[in-house]
């Protein structure tokens, strides 16, 4: 019995989950805000080539894609292959929107809980 693939239901959300959130935001944070971070790079596969073309072919739901990960699970972002947990994506990923100069009004101030 195989088990269903999960999609984020939005916008690009098909294109995000071939991605993977962490790894999604991950990589942009080592492009826009710290060069030295290179944990997307663990990923020792082929698909890390993929996934890294998919995100440059997606750039316009960059900044949703990112307000949406701060709305998800801290559990959920926890599951992933880089060994980074929920609360530190959701850091990384306000960080990448505060550079694009993306936030929302209600969000500025918000601590990572």
């Amino acid at each position: 019995m195989s088990k269903k693939r999960h999609a984020f239901n939005f916008p690009g959300g098909e294109q995000l989950t071939s991605i993977g959130a962490s790894f999604f935001v991950s990589y942009l944070y080592s492009e826009h805000v710290d060069s030295t971070h290179c944990r997307w790079k663990s990923i020792e596969t082929k698909s890390k080539s993929s996934r890294v073309r998919t995100i440059i072919r997606s750039e316009q739901h960059h900044c949703s894609w990112l307000e949406r990960v701060d709305q998800m699970s801290d559990a959920n972002l926890s599951k992933n292959a880089l060994g980074l947990g929920g609360t530190e994506v959701k850091v990384m990923a306000r960080a990448i929107l505060d550079v694009f100069g993306n936030r929302s009004p209600d969000t500025v101030g918000q601590d990572a809980n």
